[in-house]
């Protein structure tokens, strides 16, 4: 059994336990996630299993988009309502017109200062572990980019007004930082109230299976069928297509010239390519090389 499963995790669970729970399910060895959740957030974690597990870092990269809820006047050390309250601001007044604008404001490329309770590693340490040790250290700004942000739904009536918001941004964006830094933009504390992943790896709410779908599915013997194809999770790469003959080249590891490609769409030096055979076999990764004209194997996933 090889494929993508992607699942709508339910809250309450790791990220971890999923995996665990799947690969009970299934009695497989090789599986992993592609790109943990908190356990109080929902929403699309892909598992890619078997073979399949070879695409993990590619589906990881791929741009990923959420739900959430900014709750205005409250601040925690966890940059969620799961942490304790550090700074806290009642009745706050704020207008539509300046959150829009300031929700604006950070489309774009900005530097954002990953959060102590994150699996960021520091000289060989997870920084939520070192929160929990009682440390505080100093974080480096790394760049991170929000490809869309819009305003969905305001509750401005209330002492901690609530922004409901979507988000599309590239890996490694913290929504929760986002939500704080949002905050300081609006001059007020503030702290994510709800997260929902609503993409991941090109892969949306539509192509998830519940727990509950996947224990059945898998009791009637027809989870397999439900497993999504390695490639299903790379079609923002190139593409080409070679004929059979020129096929055996990947299988025995060998370079493949440019000019039996088919098909094959512009590409960059270095550039990555998925290449199948002209009957529509996934063949595998490959890498541009320009100044050889030719591809080299990166991964090849079929060998008959």
């Amino acid at each position: 059994m090889e494929g993508i499963l992607p699942v709508w995790k339910p809250a309450g669970w790791t990220s971890h336990d999923v995996v665990a729970k799947v690969r009970g399910i299934l009695r497989v060895k090789r599986i992993g996630h592609a790109g943990t959740l908190d356990p109080q957030v929902t929403g699309v974690l892909p598992l890619c299993i078997g073979r399949a597990t070879r695409v993990v870092e590619y589906v990881q990269e791929r741009p990923k988009a959420y739900e959430a809820v900014l709750q205005l006047g409250l601040a925690t050390d966890t940059e969620d309502l799961t942490g304790a309250i550090i700074s806290q601001l009642d009745n706050i007044t704020i207008v539509e017109s300046e959150i829009r604008r300031t929700l604006a404001s950070f489309v774009g490329e900005i530097m954002q200062v990953p959060p102590m309770y994150s699996a960021v590693r520091v000289e060989g340490k997870r920084l939520y572990e070192l929160a929990r040790e009682g440390h505080i250290i100093e974080r480096q700004a790394r760049p991170v980019t929000i490809y869309r942000l819009e305003l969905l739904e305001l509750e401005l009536g209330m002492a901690h007004p609530r922004i409901r918001f979507s988000v599309q941004c590239s890996k490694g964006t913290y929504i929760r930082t986002l939500c704080v830094d949002i905050g300081k933009a609006l001059g007020v504390p503030a702290v994510m109230a709800e997260l929902t992943r609503t993409l991941s790896g090109g892969f949306t709410r539509e192509h998830c299976l519940t727990m509950e779908e996947i224990q059945k599915l898998h009791a009637a013997g027809e989870l397999e069928s439900k497993l999504l194809p390695a490639d299903s999770a790379l079609s923002h790469l190139p593409s080409g297509s070679v004929n059979a003959a020129t096929a055996q080249y990947a299988f025995q590891g060998k370079r493949i010239p440019l000019q039996n490609i088919q098909a094959l769409q512009r590409i960059d030096d270095q550039s990555l390519v998925c290449l199948y055979r002209d009957d529509g076999l996934f063949l595998g990764l490959f890498e541009a090389d320009k100044d050889t004209g030719s591809l080299k194997a990166v991964k090849v996933f079929t060998s008959v």
